[in-house]
């Protein structure tokens, strides 16, 4: 998985080998990239094209409305179900997020709890790495907190 933290070299190696990312518009180095996002530069990642044909319809519509999501900006799980017509299925994007194959380029870290909890993250690192993402962005919870609690 690309997430920062890696070396230059190893995120390029890693780029080699993730499904799903295909070459980032312009001239940019995505692995550059999240190096320069690790060392606090806003990056949405937006602009990366990505092919998300071996995901599920349901799971492809989540990933690119939360794609239009700015860097430090988060949203709940309840709130995508809202958005998808069915506030029941926030459990479901729940499991839509941990199914991510493209964490950071598809920011599943900027999807908390009603609560602004974390909730769960299936990259490495888990809760600790997606806190330290959302902290890295000066995130807020949508009910305006600035803290994360597990």
């Amino acid at each position: 998985m690309l997430l920062p933290g890696d070396p230059v070299e190893t995120m390029r190696a890693k780029l080699d080998a993730v499904d799903g990312v295909e070459e980032p518009c312009g001239s940019a180095d995505l692995a550059a990239r999240i190096v320069l996002y690790a060392e606090g530069v806003a990056d949405n990642f937006a602009d990366v094209v990505v092919d998300l044909s071996g995901v599920s319809t349901f799971n492809r519509r989540i990933y690119r409305h939360i794609r239009g999501l700015g860097w430090g900006e988060t949203t709940t799980y309840g709130t995508i179900a809202r958005w998808l017509g069915d506030a029941g299925k926030a459990r479901a994007v729940g499991a839509a997020m941990g199914a991510n194959p493209i964490p950071l380029v598809v920011p599943c870290h900027r999807v908390l709890a009603a609560d602004g909890r974390i909730g769960g993250f299936s990259a490495p690192r888990g809760a600790v790495g997606k806190m330290e993402m959302l902290v890295l962005e000066r995130a807020m919870t949508p009910n305006g907190q600035l803290s994360f609690g597990f």
